[in-house]
Order: C-alpha cells, then structure tokens, then sequence
C-alpha cells in the first residue's frame, strides 16, 4: 500500500482464499450439533456474467468438468439468472455430500478465477434447513474471503435473530464477516 493509499484511506482488498470453502463441511456438525440444521445438497456460485467468447468458453468448461462427475452419479449442474442480471451456477448432491459439493463450488470458483474473471465473482453459498424447513445458507463473500449466514422469510423478510444465533456458533469455525452491513440479503437465490 503507497502513502496516497493511506492518504486518502483507501485499503487493499483482502485477498480471497478460497480453501476457506473447505471449512463448511466441519461448520455443518457444529451447526446441527447448536440448533438443528443440515445441509441441503444444494449450492451455487453467483458472478456478474459479461458478453463474449472466452467468458461463454470458460462457462462450457466450467459445465463440462461439473457434468463429467455426473455420468459416475455426480451433480446435476444448472445455470441461471436472476431478476437482477446476476448468473449462478447451482450443484445439487445428496446432502450428505458436503464435501463433494464444496468440491464443486470451489472448482467453479477457481476456474474463472484462474481465467480472469475473478473480479465477476460474487459469492457462493450453500443451503441448510432445520427440522420446520426453515432456510439458511451460509454465504462465502468472494471479494472480502469471509461468511455470513442468511436466513429469509416468506415476504423479503430476515430472521434476524436466527442469523446472529448462527454467527455465534460458528464464529470459531468460518471466518464471519464482522460488518453487519456486508450481509447483503440474496432474495431469490436459486437453490435457497
């Protein structure tokens, strides 16, 4: 960082490390063992989509190195976009799966990162439910290598209480975005 960084407060962004995703599948007994929940099997990474050839190539290979795991009984793999121009790339496994679906979703990371598209990349995240079907995903923020939990209710609503309950009982085991204001609703996420 130069002195005019300083100068004018600017930091360097955190560097994302991905192998931070490896923590979920330890994160998950901690998360049933307090309050009940388990994982889905679903999980999706979320990037800005831009136009063109390299970008549509990297999404084939991205697909194509998802979809060869599913001729031996792997995930089905889906693209789609929301209703705010975000794309997401949804792997489903059985949920007792966690480890291979992480697999996933820090291959998918890794390969437009590794492309250059690193800078596209949003989140990812990964769903969990309790015995009432009430919806968690624990969200990895790419650009600041940190989670938080997510936890919507019917009408664009939070379950505020619940989310702040899990940042206490993983706060040993993620590394938890401390800024409240980063816990960017995902209305309408698929997979959640």
């Amino acid at each position: 960082m130069g002195f005019l960084d300083v100068l004018f407060g600017r930091s360097k962004p955190v560097r994302p490390d991905l192998d931070q995703l490896f923590g979920l599948p330890s994160s998950a007994i901690t998360l049933q063992a307090a309050i009940g929940f388990t994982p889905t099997g679903a999980g999706s990474v979320c990037f800005a989509a831009i136009e063109g050839g390299a970008f549509a190539q990297v999404q084939q290979e991205v697909r194509d190195l998802l979809d060869a795991d599913t001729e031996r009984g792997g995930p089905p793999v889906e693209f789609s976009r929301d209703t705010y121009g975000y794309s997401w790339l949804i792997s489903r496994r059985d949920p007792n799966e966690l480890p291979a679906l992480v697999s996933d979703l820090h291959a998918v990371n890794t390969a437009l990162e590794d492309s250059g598209f690193g800078p596209q990349l949003l989140c990812s995240l990964v769903t969990f439910q309790d015995a009432e079907l009430r919806p968690l995903a624990l969200v990895y923020l790419y650009k600041r290598g940190t989670f938080y939990p997510f936890a919507p209710l019917p009408g664009n609503r939070r379950d505020n209480p619940l989310e702040l309950q899990v940042k206490a009982v993983l706060k040993d085991d993620l590394r938890i975005e401390h800024d409240l204001t980063r816990w960017f609703p995902l209305w309408g996420a698929p997979a959640l």
